[in-house]
């Protein structure tokens, strides 16, 4: 099946979860990296221009750590919990009980996963969150954001869930897809997922993407090898901090024999994106800040007919983020 037509039939789903034999049939998405939209235009994809004012689902990107995977083990029928890990090819870590998360993790991890092992719900299902902390509190920083909740946390834990599997035999092989409905709340575990509401009205964002569009028939789009050369060098200008004007353009383009035009349209596509800050507004009452300054949440994940990216203002999360990782290292 067409991607298009993956992400239509899950847009369409109205019961909140795809039946298993029907999402075989589907275009297989593996537990890879979210792409942002920019990205995906330095390729010559143009369906993202679609994408932004098409009828979406959107969800809230929680800025949490780890990630955390639990549910029905398919190759045991054994309930589980780990990280990304549990994906791996080669050094699997499945943990089926308190000795496997002894055996296979250690340090502040170890801890997580034992009290996820603990006090998350046994289901038949397969979900992945990221760990917000433990009950007690009303602050939370787990990683670079600070979450101010209007009140104490009596749960054990809090995990904002956002993904869910299907994998038939073997986890390595499972297929991965937005989750569709909400997890309801135990006494122990408090599941965060804030709704979020899309403004109606997007006139203006259709007005630019079609600008957009113009721009690319000027374009000579260049091969995956450059593109994935060109996507790293831009990540790191947005690590370190550095201005991404149209002298950096014509570097990167210079040195990636490629049609500065390309990176001109990169950049035109990244500003619809942080225009598009303005027309999701979250339904919730949960304070986010870095450092002490007000920010909005980390990002969205939108999806639709066209496909599924996230929303991210990476000038402030990818910076704080990778400085973060740098000083806990």
């Amino acid at each position: 099946m067409p991607e298009r037509a993956f992400f239509y039939a899950i847009f369409n789903n109205k019961g909140g979860r795809l039946k298993c034999p029907y999402y075989i049939m589907m275009r297989s998405m593996k537990n890879t990296h979210i792409e942002h939209p920019e990205d995906s235009i330095l390729n010559g994809d143009l369906n993202v221009l679609n994408w932004f004012s098409a009828n979406s689902k959107v969800s809230v990107k929680i800025d949490g750590a780890p990630a955390i995977v639990w549910g029905r083990n398919p190759a045991t029928g054994n309930f589980f919990v780990g990280t990304k890990s549990v994906f791996n090819k080669v050094k699997i870590k499945i943990n089926e009980s308190h000795e496997d998360i002894n055996n296979n993790h250690d340090g502040n991890v170890a801890e997580i996963l034992h009290d996820c092992f603990d006090f998350l719900p046994r289901t038949d299902r397969i979900f992945q969150g990221d760990f917000i902390g433990n009950g007690g509190d009303y602050v939370y920083r787990p990683n670079t954001i600070t979450y101010k909740f209007p009140e104490v946390i009596d749960s054990e834990i809090i995990i904002a869930p956002h993904t869910e599997y299907f994998a038939e035999k073997d986890l390595r092989d499972a297929i991965s897809y937005p989750l569709q409905s909400r997890l309801n709340d135990t006494l122990d575990v408090l599941f965060v997922v804030p709704d979020v509401k899309v403004s109606p009205n997007l006139d203006d964002i259709k007005d630019v993407c079609n600008f957009a569009k113009q721009i690319a028939t000027l374009c000579e789009f260049p091969e995956q090898k450059i593109v994935n050369r060109v996507k790293k060098q831009l990540n790191r200008c947005i690590r370190e901090g550095l201005e991404i004007d149209d002298i950096t353009l014509e570097a990167l383009a210079n040195d990636n024999s490629m049609d500065v035009n390309v990176l001109r349209l990169w950049k035109l596509v990244e500003s619809i994106k942080m225009d598009m800050f303005c027309y999701l507004h979250p339904d919730d009452d949960i304070e986010c800040t870095i450092d002490g300054h007000f920010v909005d949440h980390e990002g969205y994940v939108m999806w639709n007919e066209f496909g599924l990216f996230k929303i991210v203002d990476r000038r402030t999360f990818s910076y704080h983020n990778f400085h973060v990782s740098k000083n806990r290292n």
